[in-house]
């Protein structure tokens, strides 16, 4: 196992888990209050949940073939996608986890962190954009856990969790996602003090 491997390993796992013991700390009250654009709470934890989910699924489904290298052709060929069929899944997900939505994840992530510290690296996945090595995939779950994470913290009002290892990993993958659409000349600027970023600038 490279040490890149590991280093993805351990911030998927750290991202993992520390959405599993923010979302622990949502109140009773807490589920039906707005978070992320449309999204309530629930909806948000629950189209977040789904970076643990879908891993849990992929594996399931085994590939002979790598139709996606990276975690940047993963995004490149995820912004095809409707952003409305986006926000429908994450409402169905949040409504899937049930009467204890905090249970449900706190299984969910334990289930899938077991399950992938005893999947070798090169084990091909079906995801639903297409065939990929494990190792490959996680970076996009991780980055999926890192953004929501902090999203779930600020609907919260609670600071956002510690997690250097998933932060690392989430900001490289950002930066090769500006290159690849163009626009890391703008992100270099921005990161380095020169050049604010456009209104609505976005790598996704």
């Amino acid at each position: 196992m490279t040490t890149e491997a590991v280093t993805r390993r351990h911030a998927y796992a750290e991202a993992g888990r520390a959405f599993r013991d923010l979302v622990s700390q949502v109140g009773p009250d807490g589920w039906r209050r707005r978070a992320l654009g449309e999204w309530t709470v629930l909806d948000l934890v629950g189209h977040t949940s789904r970076a643990l989910a879908t891993v849990e699924t992929a594996l399931s489904r085994p590939a002979t073939r790598v139709e996606l290298a990276d975690p940047v052709a993963y995004y490149r060929a995820a912004s095809a996608i409707d952003q409305g069929e986006v926000a429908e899944r994450g409402r169905d997900a949040g409504r899937a986890l049930g009467g204890d939505p905090a249970g449900a994840v706190a299984e969910l992530c334990d289930r899938v962190l077991v399950l992938v510290a005893r999947t070798p690296d090169d084990t091909g996945v079906t995801t639903r954009l297409g065939g990929m090595r494990l190792i490959d995939y996680l970076p996009t779950r991780t980055f999926e856990l890192a953004v929501h994470t902090r999203d779930l913290a600020t609907a919260l009002a609670l600071p956002a969790p510690d997690t250097p290892l998933a932060l690392h990993e989430s900001l490289r993958l950002a930066a090769d996602l500006a290159f690849a659409a163009g626009r890391g000349e703008q992100a270099l600027l921005a990161l380095t003090g020169r050049h604010p970023l456009p209104p609505g600038f976005s790598v996704l």
